[in-house]
């Protein structure tokens, strides 16, 4: 699809640069740029939905397991 936006000149200036630099064309590279942004939200709002069911709903961590994660985060080497 096409389309029109607008956008500040050392912006777009920056971008050509990085299209010449890289050799992507420019209708691609700001595919690209769109789809991380669009994909950063996604990401964010299932962060967010999430975040908000475990403020209202317990989540204990069963002893057991707990126990199991600490000793092996114990063996790792950091």
């Amino acid at each position: 699809m096409k389309t029109a936006i607008s956008i500040p000149d050392p912006l777009f200036k920056a971008a050509e640069g990085l299209c010449k630099r890289h050799r992507i064309a420019r209708s691609r590279f700001y595919a690209m740029a769109i789809k991380r942004l669009v994909d950063e939200y996604r990401e964010t709002d299932v962060t967010e939905r999430l975040n908000r069911i475990y403020r209202k709903e317990p989540s204990p961590v069963d002893s057991a397991f707990a126990a199991a994660q600490s000793r092996a985060i114990g063996k790792e080497q950091w």
